[in-house]
């Protein structure tokens, strides 16, 4: 008798994984704003998500083998755009910096599609500054639009300061 693999969280990829929690979150939501309105019921979601964000920053770090870095964190940013998730054209890319803008978000497809235009920001872009910031101290995110919201492409640029500028030194993931 053979048995039907077992999808893991793991195995998932990044858009599925934010699809089965928009489908809660977007619950959680809705009750919230019906009890307690609209602004504490996207306050309520924007914690969480930025929360979950934290966590994920950190268990990433330790999962890298070794200290963390604006390399580690490009390698690791592949991940968000399996199953063609992201659509992104490099700006660029040196030891220090990287700039890249993404043309076609199928998160923001994906929440339109589910009706959760209006928090889609909450629980997938307000993530990308807690999740470098947790990942590496020393990696600063800028932003000034997205596609969510309705640009035609989100601005991403990250800038590693590892020179102290940040206020710490690269996190070594076996700290």
């Amino acid at each position: 008798m053979s048995q039907t693999p077992t999808a893991h969280p793991e195995n998932l990829s990044m858009l599925a994984k934010r699809r089965i929690e928009a489908e809660i979150l977007g619950n959680v939501y809705e009750v919230l704003k019906a009890s307690h309105g609209q602004e504490a019921a996207m306050q309520a979601i924007g914690d969480a998500v930025r929360r979950s964000a934290v966590d994920q920053g950190q268990r990433f770090a330790a999962e890298t083998g070794g200290p963390t870095s604006l390399q580690s964190f490009v390698d690791i940013s592949a991940l968000w755009e399996r199953e063609d998730a992201l659509k992104i054209e490099v700006r660029e890319k040196t030891d220090t910096r990287y700039r890249f803008d993404v043309v076609r978000c199928r998160y923001a497809e994906m929440y339109k599609a589910m009706g959760l235009g209006e928090i889609g920001h909450l629980l997938s872009c307000q993530r990308d500054a807690t999740f470098c910031e947790d990942y590496d101290p020393n990696l600063k995110f800028a932003r000034t639009q997205t596609i969510m919201q309705g640009a035609s492409h989100c601005d991403f640029t990250y800038t590693y300061q590892a020179d102290g500028t940040a206020g710490a030194e690269p996190r070594d993931a076996a700290s």
